[in-house]
């Protein structure tokens, strides 16, 4: 008897591990309807189907708080603003130094322009060859959205490159009115240059022609309509952005001077004077003067007589 339920216990766990191995080769369940109330999402594969997944708590981040990017911010808003007004806009490249405020500038326009219909999808680069899939998805819906792709960079040969590339120019298949390309990237071209592609250069009538490899790479940046570069901060620059984001923290500087040297030190341990230092060291230091800030002593309970 007892052989018996061990022999039955052994023929369920085995049929259960096959149940397992067949269900993970089954393709996902595809995402559902995109909810009214959901500004964001990300596009995720999971089995060979891929799928919106909803973002609920966005970055906390204001368009006044990105300082020392006025003139970038100025045009990046203005063309999302006529995205929104149904307006002829362009796909924008943000590329230049790290932690400048490349990608917080995209975040803290759906901040300030969600309540009015600005919706944005988060593609890595691994899953730009799925953009026709996600834009059929979009279109015809009454919100706008940005498809936002941060920090691209392309190797030779990445099939994510030609995907891109035929999307914003070249496909049979448009982008419908109501979707912008965004990206960022350290790298003006979006792609690795090489010192052998000089080698590759030839003189035609005195001129000097580039080689094709070097054309084709960058003939994908120049697809974007609009380009906004970012620059390294200068050190006023700098801590003028430590200021500002002392100030959002609430922080009631006691000794400036002292701020001052240690913002240009943190600065100088990291070998970047960019926006996202300058938020960092501000954190650091509020957080800091508050562990350290002596308790408040006991207020005294009045007696009544």
């Amino acid at each position: 008897m007892g052989d018996g339920r061990k022999q039955r216990r052994a023929v369920m766990k085995r049929f259960e591990g096959l149940l397992e191995r067949v269900e993970a080769l089954l393709p996902a369940a595809p995402a559902g309807p995109l909810a009214d109330d959901v500004w964001a999402w990300r596009w995720r594969r999971s089995r060979g189907i891929g799928g919106l997944r909803a973002v609920r708590h966005l970055h906390d981040i204001g368009l006044a708080e990105l300082r020392g990017v006025e003139r970038q911010k100025t045009l990046l808003e203005r063309n999302t603003r006529q995205l929104l007004a149904g307006l002829p806009a362009n796909n924008a490249l943000l590329w230049g130094a790290r932690g400048t405020g490349k990608s917080s500038l995209v975040k803290a326009l759906l901040n300030a322009y969600g309540p009015r219909g600005l919706r944005v999808v988060e593609v890595d680069r691994e899953e730009l060859a799925d953009l026709p899939e996600i834009i059929d998805l979009l279109q015809g819906r009454p919100e706008r959205f940005i498809i936002f792709s941060d920090d691209l960079s392309f190797e030779e040969g990445d099939a994510s490159f030609k995907a891109l590339k035929g999307i914003l120019d070249g496909s049979v298949a448009a982008v419908p009115a109501n979707v912008l390309i965004y990206a960022t990237s350290n790298r003006r071209h979006l792609v690795s240059e090489y010192f052998a592609e000089n080698h590759q250069a030839r003189n035609v009538d005195g001129e000097i022609h580039h080689a094709e490899a070097v054309e084709e790479k960058i003939s994908l940046a120049e697809r974007f309509g609009l380009w906004l570069s970012f620059y390294p901060f200068d050190q006023d620059t700098y801590l003028g952005i430590v200021g500002g984001w002392l100030e959002t923290l609430g922080f009631h500087d006691p000794d400036p001077a002292l701020t001052r040297r240690e913002a240009l030190r943190w600065a100088l341990g990291r070998g970047s004077r960019s926006g996202r230092s300058a938020h960092q060291f501000a954190r650091d230091w509020v957080g800091r003067h508050a562990l350290e800030a002596p308790p408040s002593p006991p207020t005294e309970e009045m007696s009544h007589d």
